[in-house]
């Protein structure tokens, strides 16, 4: 819609006044109605518009139809020598049982048959005759009802373009209002738009306009202007011009009862012009809330940023401060470990008293014990800092299962805990062969420490197609959902009420934890108390070394 002044609507109409229509000639009384009414449906351009579009749509049909039987053509040869050569090495029975499949490998080919090479057969229209050597000549014959369909359909699909252009281009008369015949047209085009139209003549009067628009503007009747109906949308509220292109305009018109219409004007031909107006106040309220959610998204994702920093600066302050705790710690605590050793032996002399013996092997004990610890807590803020290079070499499950076994075997026995392993998988994993034992060790370890006596613990492996699953069990006092939520996290013991002698500072399974993913793994634990523990890790699988271990 354009305002009074923007849009040329004046008091009596759009267009009032330009004197357009001083400047048109009187039409010569001595034509044949037949003829006027022909020039009052179809102008010169009209008229000239159509036979090109008819005469482009022919042509095309003509080009589609030849360059759509030469591919079939040349597809048929090109099938017809791939068959020819399949069959060129079968005997006759089994070339005519291949060929009896053809329609089911190629689509495309609804007949095939071999004939001989001396018999003067008519090529079909989408037929092709191929040389087969000793089987003679292969014949083929495309499936015509799609080929034919196809030409069919775009043939149809450039006559309604040629229509539509036709159709775009019509021209009318430049006096008064359309006849019949083209108000009907109008009608029939504007009840088909899902938005509000309206058809308007040079001076602003009313054509046609469809249901939606008529109960935009309240419109009872149809005797209404253009200037009547810009006043009544645009009552109360305000319009903005959005963009102008030649004749083309589109507008946002905010009424005062919180709506927003978008009108698009358009021009038809000989002053005549088209407006759509369609409702965007839900839109309007979308976008709304869309720039208000980006810029929350904006703002939490800096947020995010700075936290993220802060977590990996402090995350890389806890790792250097560790590794320097562990050096500086380590390097005398290895002086310690040395001096009891050599006191222990008594290499300058007899100690004195017997129970100094007891004491420095205390010393070197507690020591040694301490020294582990640093060690382990290292390891962990290398692994969670990714700064231990794991190695990527096969490694069998079997294998890894055993070494287990022959590991804490002894240790199961002399804690009275029955030791069993499930049935071989013949799995081969990707990964680290130490790290590997070292993660499956921490968690047999802490299933061996927290099982009673005459208890059990079993550890095997299941074999999928996609990965392998590494399953500690054992009957020991289990957690409750409290503790176990707490193993993914340092320092965390399986069971407080359990402190037997060895017990580390609780990284076994964070570390084992850490070696199962940076394997491309995960690990999983369940617990129940007085029932036991089960921990399973899963891997995936090196498929070719699994192949090959497999035969």
């Amino acid at each position: 819609m354009r305002s009074a002044e923007a849009s040329g609507a004046g008091a009596n109409g759009f267009g009032a006044g330009m004197g357009q229509a001083s400047k048109r000639h009187p039409k010569s009384g001595t034509r044949a109605s037949g003829a006027l009414h022909l020039h009052t449906l179809l102008s010169p351009i009209t008229t000239a518009v159509a036979l090109t579009s008819v005469l482009a749509a022919t042509l095309f049909i003509i080009y589609d139809t030849a360059r759509t039987l030469d591919d079939a053509r040349h597809e048929l040869a090109i099938i017809g020598n791939a068959l020819a050569n399949e069959i060129s090495t079968l005997a006759p029975e089994a070339a005519n049982a291949l060929l009896g499949k053809t329609n089911e490998r190629y689509g495309a080919i609804s007949k095939a048959s071999l004939v001989s090479s001396n018999t003067a057969a008519p090529t079909p229209l989408l037929g092709q005759i191929i040389p087969a050597g000793d089987h003679g000549a292969l014949a083929l014959e495309a499936a015509e009802g799609s080929t034919i369909s196809g030409i069919a359909q775009r043939g149809a699909g450039a006559l309604a373009l040629a229509g539509l252009v036709t159709l775009l281009t019509w021209r009318r008369k430049r006096s008064g209002m359309p006849d019949m015949v083209q108000r009907h047209n109008f009608q029939t085009m504007a009840a088909a738009i899902p938005l509000g139209v309206a058809c308007w003549t040079e001076t602003g009067q009313l054509i046609i306009s469809n249901e939606q628009y008529r109960d935009r503007l309240n419109l009872a009747g149809t005797t209404t202007t253009y200037h009547d109906a810009v006043k009544k949308l645009i009552q109360g509220g305000y319009m903005k011009l959005l963009s102008e292109d030649g004749n083309n305009k589109i507008l946002e018109l905010h009424r005062e009862d919180g709506s927003c219409l978008l009108i698009d004007q358009r021009p038809l031909g000989d002053g005549a012009f088209m407006t759509l107006v369609s409702d965007v106040t839900e839109r309007k309220k979308t976008d709304m809330l869309l720039d208000a959610i980006r810029g929350e998204q904006r703002l939490l994702a800096r947020r995010y940023h700075e936290e993220k920093l802060k977590a990996e600066a402090a995350s890389k302050a806890k790792t250097n401060f560790l590794a320097h705790l562990s050096h500086d710690i380590r390097t005398p605590l290895n002086h310690i470990i040395g001096f009891a050793e050599l006191m222990r032996h008594q290499t300058y002399g007899p100690l004195g008293d017997a129970r100094y013996n007891d004491y420095v092997q205390s010393i070197k004990t507690s020591g040694e014990h301490l020294l582990a610890s640093f060690a382990t807590i290292l390891d962990l803020a290398e692994f969670e800092n990714g700064q231990k290079t794991l190695r990527n070499d096969p490694v069998a499950v079997d294998e890894l299962i055993e070494g287990q076994v022959r590991r804490f075997g002894a240790q199961a026995k002399r804690a009275g805990v029955t030791f069993a392993i499930g049935e071989p998988c013949g799995a081969v994993v990707m990964g680290d062969g130490l790290g590997l034992q070292r993660m499956v060790a921490n968690i047999v370890d802490n299933s061996l420490r927290f099982t009673p006596s005459g208890g059990r613990v079993t550890l095997a492996a299941f074999a999928a197609r996609d990965g392998v699953v590494i399953e500690v069990t054992d009957t020991g006092v289990g957690m409750n959902e409290e503790r176990l939520a707490s193993l993914s996290q340092p320092f965390a013991l399986g069971d407080a009420t359990f402190t037997r002698e060895g017990v580390g500072p609780g990284l076994g399974i964070s570390i084992s934890r850490a070696i199962a993913e940076l394997s491309g793994g995960h690990m999983a634990i369940d617990s129940s108390p007085a029932l036991g523990t089960t921990v399973a890790i899963s891997l995936p699988l090196d498929n070719e070394a699994t192949l090959q271990a497999a035969e």
